[in-house]
């Protein structure tokens, strides 16, 4: 690990001009050529940034945390603070915890008690949302309306951390928004394009993971594909990531296959072949329950 944090990740800095390079044109040239490419573009920009922010909150591709950060500090996607991305993704990797509703920030399950007194249209709500095609229709608003209702709680009762985050995330967006301002770029597009981008990275978050009652089968294999593990970064061979999270992105692939049997008996099981695989199985019928089925009501 010493020597691969003493080398020059280039493949990481590569992408991540490229991603700038794609934003810019996407926001100024590709318009005047064809609206639909400037979009495309503009998403895809949008998906590979929080993938890359992903990286870097586990330490690449510098040693040095805020000349990482400051790769990334820009909001592209203006949702999500990058601090509290950092801190909330941090806490999900703490393994024995995920999936309880309670103790893992990243999951979707919810205490059995809870989702029985729910009011019935917001279970009906989270049962569309548990599909694949719900999850990333309405996934990206429930998401960012959770998330940022959480955020408020918390900074109310007195959390500095978070206020602060999110004064940076203000001072993030204000640079963007003189960059569109700028540009004369269409903000009706650009936030299609933030949302369509959000509804991408639910493909990946959409079945990470399992309730299981070992923790190290509650995380998923994705194996094949080209397009979606690329603007993924590899986390499709989650397993793997999630057994050594600090390993470069363009490493994990052969990890995978120097000890595929392993990982998948490690994770007893939890495989799919391909996406593809995962949206003629799960586009309109869930795969979960809301309320996680490993749980005791109370």
């Amino acid at each position: 690990m010493a020597d691969r944090r003493r080398e020059i990740e280039w493949p990481t800095l590569i992408l991540l001009a490229a991603v700038y390079l794609g934003w810019i044109l996407a926001t100024t040239v590709l318009p005047q050529v064809w609206m639909p490419l400037a979009f495309a573009v503009l998403t895809l920009s949008i998906v590979l940034h929080a993938s890359l922010q992903h990286e870097v909150l586990h330490g690449h591709p510098f040693r040095t945390r805020w000349l990482n950060e400051g790769l990334v500090f820009l909001p592209l996607g203006l949702a999500y603070p990058y601090g509290r991305f950092r801190d909330t993704h941090l806490a999900h990797h703490r393994d024995e915890r995920l999936t309880d509703p309670y103790d893992d920030p990243e999951s979707n399950f919810l205490d059995p008690s809870v989702w029985e007194n729910l009011p019935s249209w917001r279970q009906k709500l989270l049962r569309i949302n548990n599909t694949l095609a719900g999850r990333m229709l309405v996934g990206p608003l429930l998401g960012v309306v959770s998330f940022a209702a959480n955020d408020l709680r918390a900074a109310r009762a007195g959390d500095r951390a978070i206020v602060r985050d999110w004064a940076l995330h203000a001072a993030g967006l204000c640079l963007v928004a003189l960059w569109i301002g700028n540009s004369g770029f269409s903000w009706t597009i650009y936030l299609l394009a933030a949302y369509a981008a959000m509804s991408v990275l639910k493909i990946r978050t959409f079945l990470e993971h399992r309730a299981h009652q070992l923790a190290r089968g509650r995380t998923v294999i994705v194996e094949k594909g080209w397009i979606l593990p690329f603007l993924f970064l590899n986390n499709n061979l989650h397993i793997v990531h999630h057994s050594k999270p600090n390993v470069a992105w363009y490493r994990l692939p052969q990890l995978f296959r120097e000890g595929r049997d392993a990982y998948l008996k490690r994770n007893d099981g939890y495989y799919y072949a391909s996406y593809g695989d995962i949206f003629r199985r799960h586009f309109l019928r869930a795969k979960d329950p809301v309320p996680h089925p490993l749980m005791r009501h109370k």
